[in-house]
């Protein structure tokens, strides 16, 4: 069951101080940094913690959290995300100041919280600046629909190894050699593989995957393929913050997990990279500080990520239709095709933003439909006056679910030198995930290395793999080129604070609009207790 909630019942104060919650891009707790309008995050971080993971009836705990009140965890998540976090509570490690000579690497840290580098725009989980990961540097990219990655990338992987091992019992009971194309049932192919009576298999007509057909769909190599083993390593590289995680731990020796939020880790089957300490009394970087980002802090980050909003769909013109028309006629879709199926939503939370004539609204043009995608108990239950001591289990209703505007393959390619980036020890890097092309007209400038200003220079720059398209696209009258261009500027970021929605539509009435009363994704009405603000 779908269900969509209004924000009737938030009035008053309650109303007002929901409305105006946090919108910034880094926040620190008001119990750190006082201010005459309490803005900020209303919790201390070791509030945040709460009971930490424990179990399915332990209150304040993540587990009971991600259970029974969900879409708290999820707010919960992003106040870590924003939290600017302090050398007193562990941020940055000192002894790496003393490595530069052996790691160049040690320019990409710094930052003081995850929207240092994910912030734009404002209070999501947006792009970032330039930093020093490789000779030529790297964009920070947008989080956006993270958790929808997630999922189409694990299915994916699940689908191409039963083909594989399908072709590998076929070979061994027929004593034949079977060659088998790598075709998913969403529509995507991974060249193909033959695999002889013995079982051993040859790789050469692969593409754009690892020989263990793991689809990594995370950092712009493919190098992560769980969002909790990204968080923990980010954490890590770029604040000097150490999460002795259990879960990576137990799948990078070996053994199989599914962590909170119902993803499956599983060390015999996938390099799982372990966490930095392996306990939290360990203090891996000397600072004096342990336990600094506990398991349940990773679990809400886990819960945040998952259920990342989609980008939006702006202001669409008829030049734009055009456009997109034209892109998959010249073959731009090949690469960057634009709906994909999951099988099983793990998500709690959907939102569909786009732009709309209708809502009045200050900012943007854009308006938020939020759908909750729990297995819903009774309303009763859930929503009444005084919730009972222990919440109904708010379960993921896993439907099926298409993805749209995604528009990428889900694969890696060389897209000609133009893009090759340096590695610090000279070699070069040539192969690179399709970059999915939501948002894409708000995350200038283009390019992992940031070097295409706009998005223009970023389709010339292609070649390689992709260089008939882009010699088509050059060939095109400047009419149909700018088509294309309308279209692609289309798929936008947002602010979920300063974008209205269902939950929290626009209120022109209110007092100081628009700095008041603009509206606002947040899913603080979906709460257990909504009145129980964050």
């Amino acid at each position: 069951m779908r269900l969509t909630r209004s924000v009737t019942g938030l009035t008053g104060a309650a109303a007002l101080t929901w409305l105006a919650g946090p919108a910034a891009a880094q926040l620190r707790d008001v119990f750190q940094a006082p201010n005459p309008i309490n803005e900020g995050i209303h919790k201390t971080f070791a509030a945040e913690i709460g009971a930490g993971r424990g179990v399915l009836t332990t209150p304040g705990s993540s587990t009971f959290l991600i259970a029974r009140d969900p879409f708290r965890a999820v707010r919960r998540g992003r106040q870590v995300f924003q939290r600017k976090f302090t050398l007193g509570e562990g941020l940055w490690d000192e002894r790496r100041e003393g490595a530069i000579a052996t790691d160049p690497n040690i320019g990409a840290g710094l930052a003081d919280s995850c929207a240092g580098c994910h912030g734009r725009p404002r209070g999501s989980p947006g792009h970032g600046g330039n930093t020093f990961t490789r000779p030529d540097s790297r964009d920070a990219r947008h989080l956006f629909g993270l958790g929808l990655q997630e999922m189409l990338a694990d299915e994916t992987t699940a689908e191409l190894r039963a083909i594989r091992a399908d072709a590998v019992a076929l070979a061994r009971s027929t004593r034949m050699a079977q060659t088998v194309g790598l075709f998913t049932s969403k529509g995507l192919s991974y060249g193909e593989i033959t695999v002889r009576p013995s079982g051993n298999i040859n790789f050469a007509g692969l593409e754009g995957i690892d020989t263990d057909l793991r689809v990594r769909p995370f950092q712009a190599e493919g190098g992560s393929f769980a969002i909790r083993e990204m968080v923990v390593g980010e954490l890590k590289a770029e604040m000097g913050l150490e999460a002795p995680d259990v879960d990576l731990l137990i799948a990078s020796r070996g053994g199989r997990v599914t962590t909170p939020l119902g993803m499956v880790l599983d060390g015999r089957a996938d390099r799982v990279d372990a966490p930095p300490v392996s306990t939290p009394a360990q203090d891996g970087d000397g600072d004096g500080k342990v336990n600094e980002i506990p398991v349940a802090i990773v679990d809400y980050l886990e819960s945040f990520l998952l259920n990342s909003f989609p980008p939006a769909v702006g202001f669409t013109s008829p030049e734009a239709a055009l456009g997109r028309a034209v892109f998959t006629q010249i073959g731009c879709a090949r690469c960057h095709i634009p709906n994909l199926p999951i099988d099983r939503d793990r998500r709690v939370v959907d939102v569909d933003t786009a732009f709309d004539s209708v809502n009045p609204e200050p900012f943007n043009g854009l308006f938020g439909s939020v759908t909750s995608l729990v297995a819903s108990p009774s309303a009763a239950a859930l929503f009444g006056a005084r919730p009972p001591p222990l919440p109904p289990v708010q379960p993921p209703a896993g439907g099926a679910f298409l993805v749209r505007n995604l528009f990428t393959d889900l694969k890696r390619h060389d897209i000609g030198p133009a893009f090759y980036e340096r590695n610090f020890d000279g070699s070069l890097h040539k192969m690179f995930m399709t970059a999915p092309l939501w948002g894409v007209a708000t995350t200038a400038p283009y390019g992992h290395d940031g070097r295409s200003v706009n998005i223009e220079q970023a389709i010339l720059r292609h070649g390689g793999e992709a260089q008939n398209e882009r010699d088509i696209f050059a060939g095109l009258d400047r009419a149909n080129q700018l088509f294309v261009l309308d279209f692609l500027g289309s798929l936008q970021l947002f602010p979920p604070d300063d974008t209205p929605s269902n939950l929290q539509p626009a209120d022109p009435t209110a007092g100081a609009f628009p700095q008041t009363g603009h509206g606002a994704i947040a899913l603080t009405p979906l709460f257990v207790n909504p009145r129980d603000l964050e």
